[in-house]
């Protein structure tokens, strides 16, 4: 039988999003990569999963070209190891396609689980098209922002960008300088949280409405493609 590597996605802030083949999988599980032991830990304590004969091995953005070979030899090492993310599906804005590409390379297989994923849950709920739709993931921080501004202005469809509380305001003003004041965006944040909150609406009403604001959480910014700004 050849080894699997399992991607398992976890919760993005309600638990009760956790699938029952995922609680199966992580009881089952004797290795866990994850982008942080302690919070994986926690979350095995919380879903009642018994950490006894497991490892924990942390595989994050600043160690993930590092210890790749390390974790592919640990991973041929145990009988059913599993792949997470802090939260979501690992890979997506997050550690996981360089194990997952080297692991494929080398006959190893490459299970995924589906579950919860921030992406869809703004996408859908923006009420924006979603039948296309371009994810942008995270905007460069420095260099290369505007650049990247400019090509989802252009694009034709929904874009997807995750965005920092630190940074909403920062980019909500920067877009004015490519995107119309009435173009359709949705800010979604604590997805599936108690204090879940979209805010739909046009760029310069809602850079009106929230300029006071504190933004807390994590935070998705969906925003109408070039050939739909007439919603």
């Amino acid at each position: 039988m050849s080894q699997i590597l399992h991607i398992v996605p976890t919760p993005i802030g309600n638990l009760e999003d956790i699938t029952i083949r995922s609680l199966n999988y992580f009881k089952q599980a004797d290795l866990i990569i994850c982008e942080d032991t302690r919070s994986a830990n926690r979350l095995f304590r919380l879903l009642d999963i018994d950490l006894l004969n497991k490892k924990f091995l942390s595989y994050h953005k600043d160690n993930e070209h590092r210890i790749v070979d390390i974790l592919i030899n640990e991973i041929q090492t145990y009988t059913f190891p599993i792949l997470l993310s802090e939260a979501g599906m690992p890979a997506i804005s997050d550690p996981g396609y360089l194990l997952i590409r080297n692991c494929i390379k080398i006959g190893i297989d490459v299970e995924v689980i589906p579950g919860a994923s921030a992406l869809l849950v703004a996408l859908v709920g923006s009420g924006l098209p979603c039948d296309k739709f371009h994810f942008e993931g995270f905007l460069p921080t420095k260099s290369g922002r505007k650049q990247r501004l400019e090509f989802i202005n252009n694009y034709p469809y929904t874009s997807v960008i995750y965005e920092s509380p630190y940074r909403i305001n920062k980019t909500l003003q920067e877009m004015l300088e490519f995107f119309s004041p009435d173009h359709p965006i949705a800010i979604c944040r604590e997805l599936t949280k108690m204090h879940e909150e979209f805010i739909r609406g046009q760029l310069s009403e809602i850079i009106e409405q929230t300029k006071d604001k504190k933004w807390k959480g994590e935070i998705v910014l969906v925003i109408a493609g070039k050939n739909i700004k007439n919603l």
